[in-house]
């Protein structure tokens, strides 16, 4: 990227790939995968190489979320390098392979965008997931995806909190993001969640056909949700959980919760009251894949970011 007069200059996104697969139990970004390896046509755009690929091919298998691990957490420089070919647990050896399909991350002849699709089991709707503030491609993408589904509506969730940021799939490219449709049950294939997927992805290969071709776009902004910190299901001293989302937070994504609002609700009816110092917008409420995680929900801040001008170099 190179800047000139507050424009941003980035170099042709001729090489997009499309993730499915990367949990083996996410079955919209399996279906659509497979449906355009087996005819591309739909994601196809002048001047565009989009490769169509299953990430994790054992666990879409088993219908698991993975075999060993997770392979969304498994992209860190340790395992990327990591020597002891067949003993390593079988995600960290995909991921090996991955990155040296679409990598290396971090180099010049990484593949410039990654698609990574996603579904969750909580009330979310259809959201982007952006790894860095900094990536005014990515934020304009993101604001033309947002124009064109308009009136419906498309959340980007932000994290590039130092704690929590996780080393996924998609970062071996050098523009990554992530979709995030839901709610859907794992191992389930919902109608319009499939449609909502596949209608973001379309818009997304257009922003990046007409950027090819040499279209301008314009400063704007872009409202993210950051994120904050993680939050735990309450435990008792042996680590099993005692509480449940409380039902006023249930199924309430992206809503604002309050100091003093309930959170949780213990197994014998009591509230524990959320007792943060401010407003905060949770998401991944009670998502299934993050009881093993230790998760019950995240916090995050509404803000806007501001994208530079976009061109061509």
């Amino acid at each position: 990227m190179s800047s000139y007069n507050n424009t941003a200059r980035f170099s042709e996104a001729r090489r997009v790939a499309i993730f499915g697969g990367t949990h083996g139990n996410e079955m919209s970004g399996v279906t659509l995968v497979n449906l355009w390896t087996k005819n591309g046509t739909e994601i196809q755009r002048k001047g565009v190489e989009a490769v169509p690929f299953i990430t994790n091919p054992k666990a879409v298998e088993k219908c698991t979320r993975y075999v060993d691990t997770d392979l969304n957490r498994a992209f860190t420089p340790e395992n990327l390098s990591a020597p002891g070919g067949n003993d390593l647990p079988y995600e960290v050896l995909r991921a090996q392979e991955i990155n040296r399909i679409f990598g290396p991350k971090g180099s010049p002849e990484a593949y410039d965008v990654i698609f990574d699709l996603h579904n969750t089991t909580s009330n979310m709707g259809c959201t982007l997931i952006l790894e860095s503030s900094k990536d005014h491609f990515n934020l304009q993408m993101m604001n033309y995806i947002k124009k064109s589904m308009a009136p419906a509506s498309c959340l980007v969730l932000m994290n590039e909190h130092p704690l929590l940021k996780y080393s996924t799939s998609r970062s071996v490219a050098k523009h990554p993001v992530g979709l995030e449709v839901g709610p859907q049950p794992q191992g389930v294939l919902r109608s319009n969640i499939f449609e909502a997927m596949r209608v973001i992805l379309k818009h997304a290969l257009d922003f990046i056909e007409l950027f090819n071709e040499g279209v301008e776009f314009p400063p704007c902004t872009v409202e993210v949700f950051r994120v904050l910190e993680w939050i735990d299901y309450p435990r008792d001293a042996n680590g099993n959980i005692i509480a449940m989302v409380h039902p006023n937070l249930q199924d309430c994504d992206w809503e604002p919760l309050n100091p003093g609002d309930p959170m949780f609700q213990t197994f014998d009816g009591k509230t524990i009251h959320y007792q943060g110092s401010g407003t905060v917008y949770p998401t991944f409420i009670n998502e299934a894949a993050y009881y093993e995680k230790q998760q019950a929900f995240i916090t995050t801040r509404r803000e806007t970011l501001v994208a530079s001008a976009i061109i061509k170099a």
